[in-house]
């Protein structure tokens, strides 16, 4: 076992006992800060694979000032389903733009589909107004409607009405598909579960894998769930020009992919590693791409469409069972949806001047699905389903050719 691992794996163990004790009560969070800061996460780097670009500061989407991410897991129960009890495998995570401070204050947001077996609401109101009002929420397939009800009320709890005096919302939330783990005819996630997802984001270090709306999650037939990266872009317009310099990062919610199909880093390794848990795709990933560079929802659409390269490096050609579906915001140009005053003078980068920040959005996606898989562990679930997470050592074993190449 990976000296790593075996931290983790204690942490676990630990927990595992904690909800025995507790009968079973589903985790409201992740572990503690106090918990994480005693174990050593391992991320897609820390095991060799060389990716392209520079990353951000925490290589996560929380690169970006002001972006928060909280989550709420939800794990219960063992053994055979019953639908209503359990076992029960997920949760919810919720994105926030500019922070709880802010939430009046809309982001231009742009919005792609790759494949469209799945939901992501609100969209329709983004590409016609070119604003994201309000978080992002992802959790599962049938929490959909739960979740976009406990936005509009936590909404009208920490927000303000238009300038008309009228309350509305029309909430971004999306799913991909946990119900090989978890029950998901049970409808187990809650309002409240909603409310503390985004009670308790923040920025800086956030956990990924199993925690909140990936805790269920399953990516080329290992243990999937959340991924974030980041890439540091300069902008110059001459090689003599001082560069501007802004961020682009990726969150992920990873629920993709045969085994066969993973590459990491050109490497097959999907091929090197025997296992099956599906006889067909049976998957989804739901991305959000981030900069505080000053970009217009046109623009930002492009980005969200980078994403689909960035799946397709680490092997995936999207099934038809996949709902890949992306959505790119941009933090620059504050309260230009104001309406105190006739015009607003807003900023933006020539299309021209584009390529690094799209190259960006590409190379943090691929580095987000790999660490979706490597800072993860092995889960069963309902009807004692099990899958494997990534196994460190054997991936360490297959990237040496590929970094004595480099």
């Amino acid at each position: 076992m990976d000296k790593e691992i075996k931290p983790i794996v204690f942490l676990l163990l630990s927990l595992a006992v904690v909800i025995n004790v507790s009968a079973r009560e589903p985790i409201k969070s992740p572990p503690s800060v106090q918990q994480l800061a005693a174990v050593k996460v391992v991320r897609a780097r820390d095991l060799g694979v060389p990716f392209d670009g520079t990353p951000g500061k925490l290589n996560s989407i929380t690169d970006i000032p002001g972006v928060e991410v909280g989550y709420t897991t939800l794990i219960s129960g063992d053994g055979k389903l019953e639908i209503g009890k359990g076992p029960v495998r997920t949760g919810v995570t919720a994105i926030i733009p500019r922070g709880r401070d802010s939430i009046n204050d809309p982001v231009y947001a742009g919005y792609f589909s790759l494949n469209g077996n799945g939901e992501m609401t609100g969209t329709a109101w983004v590409d016609e107004s070119g604003f994201l009002e309000g978080p992002i929420v992802i959790t599962n397939t049938h929490s959909v409607g739960i979740a976009r009800d406990a936005v509009i009320a936590w909404r009208i709890k920490h927000g303000a009405p238009d300038t008309t005096g009228y309350w509305w919302s029309l909430p971004v939330v999306a799913e991909t598909w946990d119900g090989w783990l978890n029950d998901i005819n049970g409808f187990h996630v809650k309002p409240e579960d909603v409310f503390r997802a985004l009670d308790t984001a923040h920025d800086g270090l956030i956990e990924e894998g199993s925690v909140g709306g990936g805790t269920g999650m399953i990516c080329y037939e290992f243990k999937g769930g959340n991924g974030t990266a980041s890439r540091q872009i300069d902008i110059r317009i001459s090689k003599d020009a001082p560069p501007r310099t802004f961020v682009v990062g990726v969150f992920l919610q990873a629920n993709f992919g045969r085994r066969s199909q993973l590459m990491i880093a050109g490497v097959p390794v999907g091929k090197e590693i025997a296992g099956e848990v599906y006889k067909q795709e049976s998957g989804s990933c739901i991305a959000v791409v981030a900069t505080d560079a000053p970009l217009l929802p046109n623009q930002l659409k492009r980005l969200a469409r980078r994403v689909s390269l960035g799946l397709a490096r680490t092997g995936t050609v999207s099934g038809n069972g996949s709902g890949d579906l992306f959505i790119a915001f941009s933090t620059a140009n504050p309260n230009v949806t104001n309406p105190d005053q006739v015009t607003h003078t807003v900023q933006t980068i020539p299309n021209d001047l584009m390529d690094p920040l799209l190259a960006g959005a590409v190379q943090a996606t691929e580095e987000a699905v790999i660490n979706a898989l490597v800072d993860n562990h092995s889960m069963t679930g309902r009807d004692n389903h099990y899958v494997e997470a990534l196994p460190h050592d054997r991936l360490r074993e297959l990237m040496k050719p590929s970094r004595s190449m480099r």
